[in-house]
């Protein structure tokens, strides 16, 4: 059978095909090709119901606008329902207010800010973690001392963890802002003795 033959499959490719083939023919050749088009062609169209009297009341009734809540600039209105437990505050609400604000969320710049802004809560939370009778605990909290208990030679060789991959870069990622916070407060102190 040669490669041109009519029944091997053609790629895909970014042309469009001029003319359009036939939507005929696509159904023909395609299992399931325009389901879409008719409802009685769908598979979910046998369960699937719309409530008449939903559709003729139209969008459900909206909550009250919130004029801090964030929304993409290329939606034309927030959704009918949002939340507002956990409201933005502080550096970090206004990167992501700046996120919002002035890029789209198909902009890798939306994403990076919004990354920035979690970021800098976590810095912000363990800070004010410091303020408090119990600040964090990187040792107990970050499971490393379970990963010692728990047969840390068996568990890691021979199962194919992809977590391998980057185990020597995890105590630097959590042990290292916490000893250059360290090495600064140290520099701090120094400096405010050096100066008595």
């Amino acid at each position: 059978m040669s490669s041109n033959s009519s029944n091997t499959p053609t790629p895909y490719t970014a042309s469009v095909p001029r003319p359009a083939p036939d939507r005929a023919a696509l159904r023909a050749r395609i299992p399931g090709w325009g389901v879409d088009l008719d409802p009685a062609d769908r598979p979910s169209g046998v369960v699937e119901s719309i409530d008449e009297a939903a559709v003729e009341r139209g969008m459900p009734p909206r909550q009250a606008l919130d004029a801090d809540r964030e929304r993409s600039i290329e939606h034309a209105f927030l959704t009918p329902v949002f939340g507002t437990a956990q409201p933005l505050h502080g550096v970090s609400g206004r990167i992501r207010r700046l996120a919002y604000a002035r890029f789209s969320e198909g902009r890798a710049a939306h994403w990076l800010l919004l990354i920035v802004g979690d970021r800098v809560e976590a810095i912000g939370a363990h800070l004010r973690s410091l303020a408090t009778l119990r600040p964090d605990n990187p040792i107990t909290e970050t499971g490393v001392l379970a990963e010692a208990r728990r047969h840390p030679i068996r568990s890691r060789f021979g199962r194919g963890r992809v977590d391998l991959h980057h185990t020597w870069l995890d105590p630097i990622l959590v042990a290292g802002p916490w000893v250059l916070a360290a090495w600064g407060a140290f520099r701090v102190v120094r400096r405010i003795i050096a100066r008595r």
